[in-house]
């Protein structure tokens, strides 16, 4: 169980940096992982918490970057989604419907880096249409940073506005699903313990993050997210079919 726990640590540790260079969150990145040790409910609740530490985070470093009006127009939608996604764990085949997700996906960032232009146009009809699918898929299965992230490349913002304005979309997110995951066993007292750990290594894994980007040009940046949306895709998918061919 420790060793468990000690490898659940250094995931979430690369996952906190890798997710404050993406701009969309360790969540992506961290519940692929955590999933293939832990059991998925136990990893979403625990996933959730660590993520509001982790957004407390990266709002307490990054907190004059915030773009209010985009978060809001895209924050609200995602906080009430959010909720409905995570009643409906016990009822939908999380699995199948995380693979034909993952699978758009891929294809949406394949095409806006072909295209290398946005493939997404700044409206207010796509932030509130964005808020609700990414609420929604976070309650579900887990994170929904990479619509998220597809959204936000679109508007074209600075690097520490992406990752603030993020952020804050987030944590209204991860309270609303880490209180429906608590109340119905996800997190139980019994992880508790795990909680100075997550708040240590949200601000370390942040705060290694932000140093990382401040070498990283703006351009660049965009193509990061991307980038980092097609391989976590990728493994989604990949880890999909192993466990199908291999059952």
């Amino acid at each position: 169980m420790q060793e468990k726990y000690a490898l659940f640590f250094i995931l979430a540790l690369l996952a906190e940096i890798l997710g404050t260079l993406s701009g969309f969150g360790s969540s992506i990145l961290f519940v692929p992982l955590a999933s293939l040790f832990l059991d998925f409910k136990i990893v979403l609740g625990i996933t959730a918490v660590f993520h509001i530490f982790s957004n407390l985070s990266k709002l307490v470093l990054f907190q004059k970057s915030i773009e209010k009006n985009i978060a809001f127009k895209l924050g609200i939608p995602a906080i009430i989604s959010v909720f409905l996604g995570a009643l409906l764990i016990e009822y939908i085949p999380v699995t199948e419907s995380e693979v034909l997700i993952n699978a758009s996906i891929l294809i949406i960032a394949l095409y806006s880096i072909s295209r290398k232009a946005k493939s997404i146009q700044q409206t207010n009809t796509n932030l509130y249409i964005g808020g609700g699918v990414s609420g929604f898929l976070a309650g579900l299965i887990g994170t929904g940073g990479a619509i998220r992230g597809l959204i936000l490349s679109a508007f074209n913002l600075e690097k520490e506005v992406f990752i603030a304005t993020s952020a804050m979309v987030d944590m209204g997110v991860d309270s609303t699903r880490a209180f429906v995951y608590i109340f119905n066993g996800y997190f139980t007292k019994d992880h508790i313990i795990l909680i100075p750990f997550l708040i240590a290594i949200s601000f370390i894994g942040t705060y290694i993050g932000k140093i990382i980007l401040k070498k990283i040009p703006e351009k660049t940046f965009h193509y990061l997210v991307l980038g980092i949306i097609l391989i976590v895709s990728l493994f989604q998918i990949g880890n999909y079919l192993f466990k199908y061919f291999n059952h």
